[in-house]
């Protein structure tokens, strides 16, 4: 066994070494982040946890042995479980085939029609349009612009006179 562990973040937390709880991260929202946790970090986890049960509940001292080696052990068959879980296959929400229309854009991963993606995945699901793309394996030219929509936008830009030269 390595000398860290792969956890996933759970519920949008994400444990950092030397913080005393988890911080919501929007960053780090997505279900494919991984974060390292060493032995140290699950002994101090370990340490919190004891001391806060203890804290609220009586206990003989002969017990509390036990009571620190049932959660180190628990805390550290998590990691474990997790390290050998073998990620989900994703699915589209819609076949990729059928995502792009002359009109719309359908979103990979919710389904949603859109006339422009890029901010639906960076407000939604924290995506770059490079991530999107590798993501679901699409080539580098996936449009993330319905074809009808930019070509009534580039010939309004033009009509205004967007794009020529002063003179």
């Amino acid at each position: 066994m390595t000398d860290a562990f792969r956890l996933f973040k759970h519920g949008g937390l994400l444990m950092i070494p030397g913080n005393k709880y988890p911080e919501p991260r929007a960053e780090n929202m997505r279900d494919e982040t991984v974060v390292e946790i060493s032995r140290e970090h699950i002994l101090r986890i370990t340490v919190e946890i004891v001391t806060a049960y203890v804290g609220h509940n009586q206990q003989s001292s002969a017990a509390i042995p036990e009571i620190i080696q049932t959660v180190y052990n628990t805390l550290s068959g998590l990691a474990d479980d997790v390290a050998k879980a073998e990620p989900e296959v994703r699915k589209p929400a819609i076949p990729v085939r059928r995502s792009v229309t002359p009109d719309f854009l359908f979103c990979l991963e919710d389904g949603r029609k859109m006339k422009t993606l890029k901010r639906h995945l960076r407000t939604t699901y924290n995506l770059t349009p490079d991530e999107y793309r590798s993501r679901w394996n699409l080539p580098s030219d996936y449009p993330m612009v319905a074809p009808n929509y930019a070509k009534r936008r580039s010939d309004f830009a033009k009509k205004i006179g967007l794009g020529r030269r002063r003179g």
